[in-house]
């Protein structure tokens, strides 16, 4: 991987690479800067094109450490709040996290430098993709915030087929100026028509509004409503619940948040249930020992029984949450057939996947993002609902403990939403609820792009193995 660069491509000196370092992290804290400003998103087409410019170094481990300081000033600042659950420990896991950055970067400039930038250009995409996938949805310390999808969601193609375009945008503005030329001195030439439209199809998708889908939606409306506490004496929740009821008599569904309960449904709820004709999703604990339990999400029917419940998938890491889900399930409501997540299963599009593919018209997530977490924490969580309505072309009601919870519509506009922290604050929508969702073409690419990643890294090693090893033969001789 360290093979002599050909002369005739240019790399960056240190003055270069720390102002493009700069560039990217600037342009990543300005995309997310805040969810009352989304067109900010478009800063992280400078985050891109920043850490693109930074992978041309002289050496692939100068890459690797441009690359990983890089994300660690994007990340460690945004996720402050993590200091307040792990102390210590969350240095280390954003130096995790930025690692996979600075592997991408290593791995563009090692294919740069073994096969030219020209050849290694079509590399930066499928890379970015393929890595950004396995880092969220595969290994054990997976996490999916921060990505790109988050910060400019294009949902037609996923939250990963958004940083495989913008990538592609950028690596095809940076790596092919010939077409680039012709195109602003309008020039008519073959390799500029094929540019120009390459790149409109891309701004396209990158920048046209995600239209609301045309498909029939059912004929009955389904009223939610739902009541934001965190960790609340069992004994308000029958009054609380009345209070909802009553400034939204037509709601038929209530729900809580999760771990709203310590243990199992209680007869008090029960009985709410049966004596109002309504339903409530809550969230509580299956306990199978004392220590062992299951994280739950029960549906208790209008008959006060529990009539579906479903557990998390993904317990969070280094937490105390429960053991994963041995299934997943849809609910066959009386409205449709609605997908129940708890909190952070939200963030795995494996998870949401499942639910999409068993026919899922709505998704109900109750979450508990703890108060002391802090505004930003929960500002960050609430950028993922939007996202997955979008992509899956559901709606998605979204009860948090103490905000912020969203009512969200299937183009992913949020409908409404509560304050932070806003204890007892209630949430209410009202939905019609599509024949089905679809899956994103992300979906299918980013699964092949982490293959291609693999094949790429496997195979840049490899050579770099057989270079040294001949180099101490001869050596040796």
């Amino acid at each position: 991987m360290e093979k002599t660069i050909k002369p005739s491509a240019e790399t960056l000196g240190w003055k270069q690479s720390f102002l493009w370092l700069a560039l990217a992290v600037v342009c990543f804290h300005l995309a997310y800067t805040s969810l009352k400003f989304p067109l900010a998103g478009l800063f992280i087409i400078g985050y891109a094109w920043g850490l693109v410019q930074i992978t041309n170094q002289p050496s692939v481990r100068r890459a690797f450490y441009f690359g990983l300081t890089t994300a660690y000033l994007c990340y460690a600042p945004q996720l402050f709040f993590m200091w307040r659950i792990f102390g210590p420990l969350a240095l280390v896991l954003c130096l995790v996290l930025a690692f996979w950055v600075g592997l991408f970067a290593a791995i563009i400039c090692g294919g740069q430098r073994r096969w030219g930038k020209a050849k290694a250009a079509w590399l930066i995409p499928v890379v970015w993709t393929g890595i950004e996938y396995f880092r969220s949805e595969l290994y054990f310390l997976k996490f999916s915030w921060l990505n790109i999808g988050y910060a400019l969601p294009i949902s037609t193609f996923g939250m990963y087929g958004g940083g495989f375009i913008i990538f592609a945008i950028v690596t095809v503005l940076l790596n092919y100026r010939p077409w680039v030329s012709a195109l602003v001195l309008r020039k008519i030439t073959l390799a500029g028509i094929i540019f120009t439209l390459f790149l409109l199809g891309l701004l396209a998708a990158l920048l046209l509004p995600t239209l609301a889908s045309t498909r029939a939606s059912g004929p009955k409306p389904l009223s939610i409503v739902g009541v934001q506490l965190e960790f609340p004496p069992e004994h308000i929740l029958p009054k609380m619940l009345g209070l909802a009821l009553a400034k939204n008599p037509e709601a038929q569904i209530f729900v809580l948040s999760e771990y709203t309960l310590e243990g199992g449904v209680p007869d008090a709820l029960k009985n709410w249930c049966r004596d109002h004709s309504r339903y409530l999703v809550v969230g509580g604990k299956d306990v199978i020992t004392n220590e062992v339990y299951y994280n739950t999400a029960f549906v208790i029917g209008t008959n006060g029984e529990v009539v579906f419940q479903q557990v998390k998938s993904v317990p969070i890491q280094f937490f105390h949450d429960g053991l994963p889900a041995p299934k997943q399930a849809v609910w066959s409501s009386p409205w449709g057939r609605i997908g129940i997540c708890i909190c952070y299963d939200l963030s795995y599009t494996r998870v949401t996947d499942e639910l999409i593919k068993q026919g899922a018209q709505l998704l109900i997530v109750p979450t508990m993002d703890v108060e002391y977490w802090g505004r930003h924490q929960h500002e960050l969580h609430a950028r993922v609902a939007p996202v997955r309505a979008a992509e899956y072309d559901v709606p998605i009601f979204r009860l948090a403990s103490s905000g912020i919870s969203q009512a969200v519509a299937r183009n992913g506009e949020v409908m409404a939403q509560t304050r932070f922290s806003g204890n007892g604050d209630f949430l209410a929508a009202r939905f019609y609820l599509p024949k089905r969702g679809t899956l994103p073409t992300d979906r299918y690419i980013a699964p092949v792009c982490v293959g291609i990643t693999t094949v790429t890294l496997a195979s840049l090693l490899l050579i770099h193995f057989k270079e040294r090893r001949a180099v101490k033969k001869l050596g040796a001789e």
